[in-house]
């Protein structure tokens, strides 16, 4: 065994034993991209796969990071050990995260059973972060038994979150003009239980009358469609797992964060979909489309950085590329081939 395999061993075996120093600095290298975290991952990957995450998403302002501050709470009533990914805007100006889900859960800061870890998207789109796969996976081989996953405020497009969770509640207060708006598409979706949070506001019953109407559609549709091929809709294979389980139909919960109100209740429906999914082979099935969405990002990832190196190293820098694109001196239908021509 080589040096850099035997320190990442050891490395593992303190994250596995709970040493936070230890966890913390693996997370931070993992989002920075260290080759020596990767070993550590590599060591940690028999060791994961016992924690159930939960996907927390929804409008911006909808209350998401006060949501996860409950269940926190409660999770910890009911003497399960909690880990949380918060993912916070980009800062313009550091690059990392800003850091308010964090301070907004400074009350879990000093509890051994809770550990809370604030991530930049740092570009990316669909309301996670690039590193949250392996966070969440670290936190996992630490024996975390429930892994909370806050997303950055999202769009309707924005679903990586139910590639990654076992259970993604979608937030969703009243009065925001069109209650339902800024939750259709795509992101109603990959639901598996709705939210309507700060019910004690004007218009909550509305919003629970037109959330059961686009469920009572989303579930008349679920069965495969049968237009022609230039009028299908696009699915990724997560939302996919999400519409196919017509045994399931989301609960809608009422939470009233300010007054600690209504979360008991969102647990419990929580704890019912995982019995859902363990009764059959549904939480198989997630994790086998998490593992393939992985694989497909770390393909991804690895193959644009070689093939972007190649280019450099044979064409030259890939700003001096763009100009003469721009210039029209070279075309990039041609480089592209090129370059995808060496690599296979």
């Amino acid at each position: 065994m080589s040096t850099r395999e035997s320190r990442a061993r050891e490395w593992a075996e303190r994250v596995r034993s709970g040493d936070v120093r230890a966890a913390a600095r693996l997370m931070r290298d993992l989002e920075d991209g260290y080759p020596e975290a990767a070993d550590v991952l590599r060591a940690l990957f028999p060791h994961t796969g016992n924690a159930y995450i939960v996907g927390i998403t929804g409008s911006p302002g909808a209350g998401k990071s006060s949501i996860t501050d409950r269940l926190i709470a409660q999770y910890r009533k009911r003497g399960k050990t909690v880990g949380v990914v918060a993912i916070d805007p980009t800062s313009p100006f550091s690059g990392g995260a800003i850091l308010g889900d964090r301070i907004r859960m400074q009350e879990h800061a000093l509890d051994p059973g809770v550990f809370i870890r604030s991530l930049a998207t740092r570009g990316s789109l669909g309301g996670l972060s690039r590193a949250t796969s392996d966070v969440t996976r670290v936190l996992d081989a630490m024996g975390k038994d429930v892994i909370l996953v806050e997303t950055v405020g999202v769009g309707q497009d924005e679903v990586d979150i139910a590639s990654l969770a076992h259970t993604t509640i979608v937030v969703v207060v009243p009065g925001m003009g069109d209650d339902i708006q800024a939750i259709k598409a795509g992101i109603l979706e990959v639901a598996d239980i709705f939210t309507i949070n700060k019910a004690d506001r004007e218009g909550a019953d509305r919003t629970e009358r037109e959330l059961r109407a686009m469920i009572e559609l989303r579930h008349a549709v679920a069965a495969p469609m049968d237009h022609d091929a230039a009028h299908r809709f696009f699915r990724t294979e997560a939302i996919a797992l999400h519409v196919q389980d017509t045994d399931w139909v989301p609960p809608i919960t009422r939470t009233i964060a300010i007054r600690d109100e209504g979360f008991e209740n969102l647990v419990d429906a929580i704890e019912k979909h995982r019995a859902h999914l363990e009764e059959g082979d549904g939480r198989a099935r997630r994790e086998q489309a998490r593992a393939k969405a992985e694989l497909l990002g770390m393909l991804r990832e690895r193959l644009v950085s070689e093939a972007v190196a190649r280019l450099e190293a044979e064409r030259g820098q890939l700003e001096a590329l763009a100009a003469q694109i721009a210039r029209r001196e070279a075309n990039p239908y041609d480089l592209v081939d090129e370059v995808v021509g060496r690599l296979s």
